[in-house]
């Protein structure tokens, strides 16, 4: 993929009143770049304070999907590479934000139909079109949303059209009002005013609009908007996802500049040394946090030295991490043969500990996601579409994974079930009530009414300070989050967990179970769980390592 452009970019829209579909083909290009950049952006605009943001990460990645399609092709029908772009978003959408930023390009790519050329007319249609079709792609569709941005620009180039039908002009427009738009989603949607935050997956096509904007204009997509997160948010706890050519190493150092920084030019350095660049404040300290090749794993240490005084440093090896992690995951998981007729079910498990349970349980496909990874619409698909049976139920178990998952099964032939679970529990309640052989609406019924079963429970730390439901939390304590809504902040795991506990009313329950992640040991998991069993003597109380990322504990019960 190129990451620079040359002056002919000016071409594209200042000078032609007509684009086509190579001129389409560079906007989309400059789209999924610009998005790349501020990926982290996205990420942070999280509600909740929580370190598994991945908004950013799941639009950019249905976006490399949606180029993917047209990468290679010459086509110069701007219909024919706007339905490419519309198939290859929905293909690898991941997560609501990315699903719905697929059915935008679904409908804009409508509109265009097999169009040769696109003028300001045809944009006008193609986005209003976009906007219909947005908004009939979610069953309750929430304002102060990506989809209320996809509207706001829809009635903005109506507007503007009838002052001038010039591309480039129209286009100003539109991103303008886009950014205006997304500015005032936490005046529609309360939940963003009170988490001080505005519409993360309206920021992202924000960035999609104004990339192709600023290709136009032959400005740089390589520097992104600059973003001080939270110290706590750039931690020594880095996720082992999928580590590209190039990330061999990971740097974190803390320093105290000796004059104030200029984030600006601190940024463009390290840009030139790495990549996943990070930059925390805190109490005139700052952490920075960098992805390097090995030739250059001591450069951003020598060049911060030059800043000001290292206060700590960390460096991994990415590489062997990576390694051992898969060497630990190696041993195969058996999962139970189904056969013709049968009904088949496929589970989402964002930790091996917990895809060892699921198939025990006689789940026939997993695939791997949840919490910060959230898997594909064709992940899913192709997950059951090579199982010899037509009769098929798929358990999301994370709520931004259930309308890939649905999306999965508009895509196929078969006769295919989304149990709307949202959490790891959930899930797992719903496999006890599953039979192969039972009549299919009625297995789907009860494993629907089963949901209802379990109370769920998760542990994790906060990345920002705020307050939200009623509850203050400072940054770095551990938070409790019951049936998805925070209820208390706490200095430690233990506290964490005794008082979702108890907000939980567990006394009047029978049974705890404990899923731990990767970040607890089995020693800390078996002290925590001791201490639990001392206030809750008669409960019955499991633990299983569950290997999730992030949360420390996830908690069923019932």
């Amino acid at each position: 993929m190129n990451t620079t452009h040359s002056d002919s970019a000016l071409v594209v829209m200042k000078n032609k009143d007509q684009i086509n579909g190579q001129d389409f083909k560079a906007l989309i290009e400059a789209a999924l770049i610009w998005l790349r950049t501020n990926q982290q952006i996205v990420n942070s605009l999280n509600v909740f304070p929580v370190p598994d943001g991945d908004t950013g990460t799941n639009m950019s990645l249905t976006m490399q999907s949606a180029y993917s399609e047209i990468e290679d092709s010459g086509d110069i029908n701007i219909g024919h590479i706007a339905h490419k772009v519309a198939q290859g978003a929905l293909i690898g959408a991941r997560g609501n934000s990315g699903v719905i930023l697929s059915q935008l390009w679904r409908g804009f790519s409508k509109a265009l139909d097999s169009t040769e050329t696109m003028d300001a007319k045809l944009l006008v249609k193609a986005l209003a079109v976009a906007r219909d079709t947005g908004y009939k792609g979610v069953v309750r569709p929430v304002e102060g949303t990506i989809l209320t941005v996809a509207k706001d620009i829809s009635f903005a180039a109506e507007a503007a059209l009838s002052e001038s039908e010039n591309l480039f002009d129209l286009f100003v427009k539109i991103v303008k009002s886009a950014d205006d738009s997304v500015i005032n989603t936490p005046e529609l949607l309360p939940v963003l005013k009170q988490a001080g935050v505005v519409d993360s997956g309206g920021k992202g096509l924000f960035f999609i609009l104004e990339g192709m904007l600023k290709y136009i204009k032959n400005e740089s997509l390589e520097s992104p908007e600059l973003l001080l997160e939270p110290l706590s948010q750039i931690n020594q706890e880095h996720i082992m996802a999928s580590i590209e050519p190039g990330q061999d190493y990971e740097i974190i150092l803390d320093f105290s500049p000796f004059q104030p920084l200029i984030i600006e030019d601190y940024y463009e350095n390290l840009s030139q040394m790495g990549t996943s660049i990070q930059v925390g404040e805190g109490e005139g300290i700052y952490r920075m946090h960098i992805h390097v090749p090995t030739e250059n794993r001591y450069k951003p240490i020598d060049y911060t030295m030059q800043l000001g005084t290292i206060k700590k440093i960390n460096i991994e090896n990415l590489i062997e991490q990576t390694t051992v992690a898969n060497q630990r995951n190696k041993a195969p998981i058996k999962l139970t043969t189904i056969e013709p007729k049968q009904i088949a079910v496929v589970t989402i498990s964002p930790g091996s500990g917990i895809s060892r349970i699921f198939a025990s349980l006689g789940v026939n496909a997993i695939v791997e996601g949840g919490q910060t990874m959230n898997p594909s619409t064709e992940d899913i698909l192709k997950s059951f579409e090579d199982l010899p049976t037509d009769k098929i139920i798929i358990l999301p178990n994370n709520k931004n994974i259930i309308l890939a998952a649905q999306a999965a099964a508009t895509m196929t032939a078969k006769n295919v079930t989304v149990i709307p679970s949202i959490s790891i529990p959930q899930g797992l309640s719903a496999i006890l009530h599953y039979l192969p052989d039972g009549e299919f609406d009625e297995v789907v019924d009860n494993m629907k009414k089963a949901l209802s079963d379990v109370i769920t429970g998760e542990i994790t730390k906060a990345t920002r300070s705020v307050k939200i439901n009623n509850v203050k939390i400072k940054e770095g304590e551990i938070i409790s989050i019951l049936n998805g809504k925070i209820v208390h902040s706490s200095s430690s795991v233990l506290d964490a967990c005794l008082n979702l506990l108890e907000k939980a009313d567990t006394s009047n329950m029978e049974r705890i179970t404990f899923f731990y992640g990767e970040n607890l040991s089995e020693v800390e998991v078996n002290r925590i769980v001791d201490d639990v069993r001392k206030v809750y003597p008669f409960h019955e109380i499991e633990i299983h390592e569950g290997g999730q990322p992030h949360y420390y504990f996830l908690i069923a019960i019932e």
